[in-house]
């Protein structure tokens, strides 16, 4: 039937290898890192014994039906419920903005009805239809729950005015007129037992499948493949002859110690003169584990060099004009398509990667069935 090329085992990289393999497919995968399982990467902390997500918190979460059966076939999930909890103006608030945030933000006593008129009658009126992630806030919750919870956050996030950023990424962060403090309201949520670590490498293990950690793939060989399926940068399939795509990058600063640190998996620091943007206790993501000791990290965000790791595509105006030339000349591409997070440089949570790689493969096989061409991308990145 043909070997295939898989570059990156991330889950889209391992879900396409997985589907495909099962397909009857010999599949080789190269991945740049010393690991599998991409920025979802987890592993055990040798001094806490804790089940650490080097590269930040990960709760999965989903409506998604498909993806949720797909991913229980492959892993235990354990229930898991993400409540966030936020630093402002030295006061300790819960997140997304609920009733209990309203009530103890402006000291009152709201019922849902009374909270929801009252906020509505922050928002300004004049800004008709929002434009920025600044004029969405204003519009919606006001300028004191903006100041607060949203601007120096996401200055600190994103390294720009929330004025220059659009306003899709607002809508993401609800305010609740009720006291649900669930940070996310999909019907699934949960967290793999043994880590996500764990959950990429039942994915990866089938006999048609050979992985190489520390190998970057080389164009030059995509002939030698049936067909490759790529994970990777866009920009740097092409040697960033269009530039590099600007991305933000975070650095951990470890925390170690006994007992408890602060007493929640996530906090936020909404203040703009902390320099941090949270501090994530990773123990609190396995609850069913216990430990006397504990392991913290602070998470900084700042601009993507060339050396480090991609994490939030920034897809402003620049970026998108960029963004379409690489595109364009990707669509010229043969034998190659382009997936992922990276591959399609859009901001994807876990589920949706998952989802997308499992269309990936059932469109590679219908294209086989049908003999014709597989596209350079099967979800359009300038969508």
């Amino acid at each position: 039937m043909g070997k295939l090329g898989v570059v990156g085992a991330g889950f889209s990289g391992a879900v396409i290898a997985r589907q495909l393999a099962e397909a009857g497919y010999v599949v080789e995968i190269f991945e740049r890192r010393d690991h599998v399982a991409g920025n979802c990467y987890t592993r055990r902390d040798p001094e806490t014994g804790i089940l650490a997500h080097v590269y930040g918190p990960h709760i999965f979460h989903t409506d998604d039906e498909r993806v949720w059966r797909y991913v229980n076939r492959y892993a235990q999930f354990e229930p898991y419920t993400n409540r966030v909890k936020a630093v402002a103006g030295g006061r300790v608030f819960s997140l997304p903005i609920n009733l209990l945030t309203i009530n103890q933000f402006f000291g009152k006593t709201f019922d849902p009805r009374q909270a929801a008129a009252f906020v509505a009658g922050l928002g300004d009126a004049s800004i008709v239809d929002p434009q920025s992630f600044e004029e969405q806030a204003l519009r919606f919750v006001g300028r004191e729950l903006y100041a607060a919870f949203f601007e120096g956050y996401t200055i600190k996030q994103w390294g720009v005015s929330p004025a220059e950023l659009p306003a899709s990424i607002l809508k993401r962060l609800p305010v609740r007129f009720n006291y649900d403090d669930n940070y996310f309201a999909h019907r699934y949520q949960g967290m793999p037992h043994a880590g996500y670590t764990a959950l990429v490498e039942r994915w990866l293990d089938h006999p048609a499948i050979t992985i190489h950690v520390d190998t970057a793939f080389e164009r030059e060989v995509c002939g030698d493949y049936l067909h490759v399926f790529y994970s990777g940068p866009i920009d740097a399939w092409f040697g960033y002859t269009e530039g590099r795509l600007g991305y933000r990058t975070l650095d951990f600063e470890p925390i170690r110690g006994q007992g408890d640190f602060q007493g929640c998996a996530v906090l936020n620091y909404c203040d703009r003169d902390v320099p941090y943007t949270r501090i994530s206790e990773h123990k609190y993501f396995a609850p069913w584990e216990r430990h006397d000791k504990t392991l913290c990290f602070k998470e900084f965000s700042r601009s993507c060099g060339p050396s480090d790791i991609p994490y939030y595509p920034i897809r402003l105006v620049r970026e998108k004009t960029q963004l379409g030339r690489y595109v364009e000349r990707a669509r010229a591409e043969r034998g190659v398509t382009f997936v992922g997070r990276l591959g399609t440089y859009r901001y994807l949570d876990m589920d949706v990667t998952i989802r997308e790689a499992l269309e990936t493969a059932d469109l590679f096989l219908a294209a086989r069935r049908l003999g014709v061409a597989m596209p350079a991308f099967v979800h359009d990145p300038l969508a």
